[in-house]
């Protein structure tokens, strides 16, 4: 987990008030990356208590919109958050138990792929899915018997 005095300077840096529920939602994003709304909520409940869904949704959009977030909205999935803001990576997700997990891009800097065609657009960011079966799920299902 993060240091609390190093989300204390993010929250500062980037301009916001520093409150308990977003020093919360920080601290339960550096651990559970990827993590939903929900998971979000439930974690930051587990620290401070009672804490509205409303305040966890303000918190999520704000520390978004000020780049202390990033938001992935997998096919399919939810939107998940993630506290990686600042460099160049894509993400691989298991298609059986939704496991989201970072993958480096290895060409550098942002962006790291180049359309064909850029139709007059200047491009400063390649998102990138992989999908695919993680290692446990593909172990379970090698050790299921066809009926």
């Amino acid at each position: 987990m993060q240091d609390r005095q190093a989300l204390v300077q993010q929250l500062r840096e980037a301009g916001m008030r520093v409150t308990a529920p977003r020093l919360a939602v920080l601290e339960v994003l550096a651990a559970r990356p990827h993590s939903t709304a929900d998971v979000v909520a439930r974690g930051v409940r587990e620290q401070l208590g009672a804490v509205s869904t409303q305040t966890i949704y303000d918190v999520l959009r704000s520390c978004t919109d000020n780049g202390l977030l990033r938001s992935i909205e997998p096919a399919g999935s939810a939107v998940r958050y993630e506290t990686r803001t600042a460099d160049n990576h894509h993400h691989l997700v298991c298609r059986t138990c939704g496991e989201i997990v970072d993958i480096d891009c290895v060409v550098g800097q942002a962006p790291c792929l180049i359309p064909d065609d850029d139709h007059g657009y200047s491009i400063d960011e390649a998102e990138v899915t992989f999908w695919g079966q993680c290692p446990s799920c593909r172990a379970a299902a090698s050790n299921v018997k066809p009926a």
